[in-house]
């Protein structure tokens, strides 16, 4: 379908286009910006007037729970979920049930995400064999099925000769590693921030040197090894430190942030409010505004959802015993407009966090409006306002503590391979 989408405000952060104009879709991709091209004739045409028009958003971490725990979600639920809130493409990681492995299991998510026909997902393959850190996984043989990195997700590796030959196999295939930095022996059975808000509730802490110390032996194996890796939801202010540095000494390294950590502190444990149990936890206010930061500046690429969705009963328990995770997909894109309200970021570096950055972290040719590309197309006004309940969102997974916000931006309609969605209120 031939596709022209009408007085959008044309938002590109790859090329750092924002101004008004058109896109002309055909066959699934940008045909043009503005000018239509020879012998376009437009089969569709959508009124993007008052609307930003921006690629599709790209989400590097989305567990989507599908296969193995249906029942606090599933693959079609969460992709359209994704797509409502303007999210075009997912990665997910490979602790699913069964883990992600081999190509059979990737090739049931393609399927799986086929016949949902909404947000597209980019799988990523364990690390090791049920990622027990133990015996390196077929890595060649998940790349060729579709993975576009490996990660053993939270899941140690404690024999460090393992990460080693782990991080010189994924080099040769020229897969990225996505590490979740932390020291297992270090946080053994913690669940807040170690400091005063985990001391006044009696909650066993987690030390920020359970994530410096396990990023700084990583990136003395990047060194030594020459790996593509990425660094998923860094907590704290020394973390981006020891990532600049990384970078200043030309390591070939990235890291993001979860829109959670943006946004909240461990003084949002205070009542036991279990909605705020991550993994990472959320640290001081300070490593919050040094992360915002850090984002501002560019030493973090991308801010992801860290979408967990859970049943209701997954939060009843006492905090230590409730599980982690905070449904994400529905706030993205409205969190990081709140951010630009806020005077945190600016509007093109934040659209930037959620579509070029993700891409070049997934090695992806999206995350762009420019001709030729893949049409995934995100259309929202960024202001109108609504409220964050459980009737408002879309997800499976209603476990946020943001309900009760009025959250700016609310996502029209996106184009996911040219196909337009639309989303009235």
């Amino acid at each position: 379908m031939n596709l022209h989408i009408r007085n959008a405000r044309v938002i590109d952060p790859r090329t750092r286009r924002d101004t008004p104009g058109s896109i002309f879709v055909s066959d699934g991709k940008i045909a043009a910006l503005d000018t239509p091209p020879p012998g376009f004739v437009s089969e569709r045409e959508f009124d993007a007037s008052g609307l930003v028009a921006c690629p599709g958003l790209i989400d590097v971490c989305a567990r989507l729970r599908e296969p193995g725990s249906e029942h606090k979600a599933t693959i079609a639920s969460e992709t359209r979920a994704a797509a409502r809130g303007g999210i075009t493409t997912l990665c997910c990681p490979p602790d699913t049930d069964p883990v992600i492995d081999e190509p059979a299991s990737v090739e049931l998510i393609y399927r799986r995400v086929e016949d949902a026909g909404y947000a597209t997902v980019c799988p990523l393959g364990a690390l090791t064999q049920g990622l027990r850190g133990e015996m390196l996984a077929e890595m060649g043989a998940l790349k060729a099925a579709g993975c576009v990195g490996v990660s053993n997700a939270w899941e140690p590796v404690s024999d460090t000769r393992v990460m080693r030959r782990a991080f010189e196999y994924a080099a040769t295939h020229d897969l990225a590693v996505f590490i979740q930095a932390y020291d297992e022996w270090l946080g053994k059975n913690g669940c807040a921030n170690e400091g005063p808000v985990a001391t006044r509730l009696g909650l066993p802490g987690v030390p920020i040197v359970a994530e410096t110390v396990a990023l700084a032996q990583m990136l003395e194996l990047v060194a030594a090894t020459g790996a593509r890796v990425h660094f998923s939801q860094l907590s704290a202010a020394r973390s981006l430190e020891l990532v600049r540095a990384a970078r200043d000494a030309g390591l070939n390294v990235s890291a993001d942030v979860s829109m959670n950590h943006l946004h909240l502190s461990e003084n949002d444990l205070l009542g036991f409010n279990s909605l705020c149990h991550v993994r990472p936890p959320l640290r001081s206010e300070r490593d919050r505004d040094a992360l915002r930061a850090g984002l501002r500046d560019g030493t973090l690429s991308a801010v992801c959802s860290d979408h967990q969705p859970h049943e209701p009963d997954a939060k009843l328990a006492p905090f230590p015993s409730t599980e982690p995770g905070i449904s994400g997909l529905d706030t993205l894109l409205s969190l990081a407009l709140k951010l630009v309200a806020e005077n945190a970021l600016p509007l093109l570096r934040a659209l930037e966090a959620l579509t070029s950055g993700p891409a070049d972290i997934l090695g992806i040719p999206r995350g762009s409006l420019a001709a030729g590309t893949r049409a995934d197309i995100c259309l929202f006004d960024a202001d109108a306002q609504w409220e964050v309940s459980e009737t408002s969102l879309c997800s499976a997974g209603h476990n946020t503590p943001f309900a009760g916000w009025p959250l700016p931006g609310r996502v029209r309609a996106v184009a996911i391979a040219g196909q337009l969605h639309e989303f009235p209120d």
